[in-house]
């Protein structure tokens, strides 16, 4: 068994009892965060029984095997034995960092930002490189004049794309965010694809920053750059408790807003039910998409869009299908609301939130948009 699981993976456990009885079986007490079958079977072979166990990693934190009860009939098959074991066993669940270890997103963001693509954008940069000489088919605008007039010959600037933006990854873990769809809470389908944008935004030389908040602003680090950024802001997420509490969108985006005075690219994770509840929220975008350029992710439940799409075949799947149907047209006012302010919108299913991100995040990149 590792010691150490991403979040939404499975591992297994490896149970060994000597002496074993015919038809010794097993069961354990899972944890919160752990799943795996309520009877386990051994398989009996020279007086020895082994088992693997598949277990399912559900939430984040460091969970204990503590109890595990063995049993066995008697020989007469009148009665079990149900003994309890004491077991010294623990597993490390933490955010699924799957593609930045298989280095998918590491070659993304080279071939995007440093490839083919750059030297073709080179001279339409913000950031100074260096002069060269003006040669036919040049843009004019390029032309630096008080160097020229200096070397009495036309001197061009060539500029790159400007680095070291700073981002700040905001995660909303409110009780919305503890909602599971496809087998995982909202808030760490939110992780994973924060730390996937945090590397992209590492190796494209970019500062990350990270904060959290519920009911009022958690955590808070600012924008650094490189790697280390990124082992900070994973560290942090794999001891994010799984809260209770409503969200108050206008204590945490007023104080994010004071902490970053200068011009960032803020990524918000968060969740809304209705029209309603998100006005306060919208409100509070606004004010900081004023200064700042705001990229809004939300993730679709694939359960809900299956139940528009499902004809409906008595009362009560009408009755769902109506409700559905409102849910979903009441989350696309409020996402068109945040399109007219500029903000740009991540609204994908779990599987596809990570991939979107990224590739919006490169484009933002590209198109100096910071």
């Amino acid at each position: 068994m590792r010691d150490e699981v991403f979040v939404g993976e499975d591992t297994s456990l490896h149970l060994t009892v000597t002496p074993a009885p015919e038809g010794l079986g097993a069961r354990i007490d899972w944890p919160e965060g752990l799943a795996g079958p309520e009877d386990i079977a051994f398989d009996i072979a020279g007086g020895e029984g082994r088992a693997d166990v598949p277990v399912s990693a559900k939430r984040r934190g460091h969970w204990k095997l503590a109890r595990l009860w063995l049993r066995w009939p008697s020989r007469l098959g009148l009665f079990e034995f149900v003994p309890e074991v004491a077991v010294e066993a623990s597993i490390r669940v933490v955010p699924n960092i799957r593609l930045v270890q298989s280095g998918a997103i590491t070659a993304q963001v080279s071939s995007t930002l440093y490839g083919t693509k750059e030297n073709r954008a080179i001279g339409e940069g913000t950031e100074f490189h260096q002069l060269r000489d003006f040669v036919s088919g040049m843009d004019v605008k390029t032309i630096d004049w008080k160097r020229s007039a200096h070397r009495h010959a036309l001197v061009a600037k060539e500029l790159h794309a400007e680095r070291n933006h700073r981002v700040v990854v905001a995660l909303d873990n409110g009780y919305l965010m503890r909602e599971e769809i496809a087998g995982l809470a909202r808030i760490d389908h939110a992780i994973n694809a924060a730390l996937a944008t945090a590397w992209a935004a590492a190796i494209g030389g970019d500062l990350v920053g990270f904060f959290s908040y519920d009911v009022r602003p958690r955590l808070y680090a600012a924008p650094e750059p490189g790697r280390v950024a990124f082992a900070r802001l994973r560290a942090r997420t794999a001891d994010m408790a799984y809260v209770s509490r409503s969200t108050n969108h206008t204590l945490a985006l007023t104080e994010l807003g004071a902490r970053s005075p200068k011009r960032s690219l803020i990524i918000v994770f968060t969740e809304f039910v209705d029209t309603v509840s998100a006005e306060l929220m919208l409100e509070n975008i606004a004010v900081l998409a004023k200064r700042h350029l705001i990229i809004f992710v939300t993730l679709r439940d694939p359960d809900m869009e299956a139940r528009v799409a499902r004809a409906p075949d008595d009362m009560d799947a009408v009755a769902e299908l109506v409700a559905a149907g409102q849910s979903i047209a009441e989350r696309n006012l409020v996402l068109a609301r945040l399109a007219r302010m500029g903000v740009t919108v991540v609204d994908a299913e779990p599987g596809k939130v990570t991939a979107k991100l990224v590739s919006t995040y490169l484009d933002i990149k590209a198109r100096e948009l910071i």
